[in-house]
């Protein structure tokens, strides 16, 4: 299979099934058997494709008189692949983008449509220059929507919330390759030598000033393949994350609670910082990602992770009190646009739901917490319904919960004002993931059916 078919056949299946771009991706490089060149190319198209939809249809309807939607789905997309070859991709010549188009067109069952496609981009190819690129007509916001190929709701909200400018900065950065980070297995090794051990393989890795313990990664290839990750020695982890479970400020000794915890990373994390000594339950509920969790937890040598399935929504099984409880709620994922493209062209509608699962999710969070524990939430998208509006609801209708500051390291900025408690990290600003944090504690002077306790005896209910 080729590298065009390959990433033909990734678009579609993302198109169809609403698959995440990087598990589509893998699998669809796993089943053909191409050189690292092709991969290459094949993953640059794949992902250059996903991230300019809107402009390359924006440029591709001017040259067709039928509407997008009545041309057959695979024709389209390998015109969207073609314009974006043509457009973007300086290496590959017009020629080969265009013949090798009418060739996959054939290849893939359409060859009725091989003179259609063929027509469309040799228009464009004969236009190209004389043509405005992107299209900029309409109004202000589906102008942005096509240079940026980012939804006008999307923007409108982002704008709503934080401005035109840091708007704008949000869409630019949409496009750059995001950068991979690890986090020391500090259990087994030191951030030093492992610098020095995977320099040793030819990865160049070097420490973050303001998180410790934090390595960002060039030149890696496959991770799978690294001797130091086949040993326990790291984990891949966004910055973001990392700050988080910093932030969290889980203690040794400490019983922890991760109510959402799979794939594992922030729970390895925690763990590292605890010094593997006390209580950490993760949960997930599904067989095959709590799997994952103790999977990852056995590689990295943790003994105090146990991984089991739990409804972190329902919350019906009473567990013991906990001294911290992570709630990183499923979320529409709006901040991490850099690692799956994809995300940025759900309905609104996709994502009005969210809000209150995450608030039942919380909810029921905070039920696990002793007097004086540590309740954190957490989300990676940037989305004010789910982050700031869930967070001042849970303080309003709890009262026996109360903001608790985030002290934050220094080197970190803030890109919007916002309560102490509560942090929203942009991509633009810190080079992490865009994510959310917000932190609680309970109140020691409230019992657990929630009535103020008061010096005279007396108990009070909470309002």
């Amino acid at each position: 299979m080729s590298a065009r078919k390959t990433a033909l056949k990734a678009l579609l299946r993302v198109d169809e099934n609403s698959g995440y771009s990087n598990l589509v991706l893998d699998k669809a490089l796993r089943s053909c058997q191409l050189s690292e060149r092709d991969r290459s190319f094949a993953a640059a198209l794949f992902y250059g494709v996903l991230e300019r939809r809107l402009t390359l249809d924006a440029v591709l309807e001017q040259y067709t008189a039928r509407p997008k939607r009545k041309v057959d789905t695979t024709v389209w997309e390998i015109l969207r692949m073609a314009a974006y070859q043509i457009f973007y991709m300086d290496k590959v010549p017009d020629s080969a983008a265009v013949n090798e188009a009418v060739i996959l067109t054939k290849q893939s069952g359409k060859g009725k449509a091989s003179g259609f496609v063929n027509g469309i981009l040799r228009n464009l190819l004969r236009s190209r220059g004389t043509v405005e690129f992107p299209p900029q007509h309409g109004s202000r916001l589906h102008r942005l929507s096509v240079q940026y190929s980012c939804p006008e709701w999307l923007i409108s909200m982002w704008e709503s919330a934080y401005g035109k400018d840091i708007t704008l900065k949000i869409m630019e950065n949409c496009f750059l390759r995001p950068p991979l980070y690890a986090r020391v297995n500090t259990l087994k090794i030191n951030r030093e030598k492992l610098i020095d051990l995977l320099h040793q393989e030819s990865i160049k890795a070097s420490s973050v000033v303001w998180l410790e313990d934090a390595l960002k990664l060039d030149n890696t290839g496959s991770i799978a393949q690294s001797k130091c990750f086949q040993h326990g020695l790291f984990h891949i982890q966004d910055l973001a994350s990392q700050l988080c479970c910093k932030l969290f400020g889980a203690k040794p000794g400490e019983r922890i609670y991760d109510v959402c915890a799979a794939p594992g990373g922030k729970t390895f994390t925690i763990a590292q910082r605890m010094h593997d000594d006390g209580e950490i339950r993760s949960f997930d509920q599904y067989k095959g990602k709590v799997c994952l969790i103790q999977k990852g937890a056995q590689r990295l040598g943790i003994h105090c992770i146990s991984a089991a399935l739990r409804d972190a929504a329902a919350g019906s099984d009473p567990l013991p009190p906990a001294d911290r409880v992570l709630c990183d709620v499923p979320c529409s994922g709006l901040g991490i646009l850099r690692r799956k493209p994809e995300i940025r062209y759900k309905s609104p509608e996709s994502i009005d739901s969210l809000p209150i699962l995450q608030y039942r999710i919380l909810c029921r969070s905070a039920d696990l917490l002793r007097p004086g524990g540590v309740l954190l939430y957490s989300t990676c998208t940037l989305n004010p319904a789910e982050n700031q509006a869930n967070t001042q609801r849970f303080l309003s209708e709890h009262p026996i919960f109360a903001a608790l500051p985030l002290h934050l390291p220094k080197g970190i900025q803030r890109t919007i004002k916002e309560p102490e408690n509560q942090l929203t990290l942009f991509p633009q600003t810190n080079q992490t993931d865009g994510f959310f944090i917000s932190a609680f504690r309970r109140e020691e002077s409230f019992n657990h059916a929630g009535y103020q306790i008061h010096d005279t005896g007396r108990t009070e209910r909470g309002l």
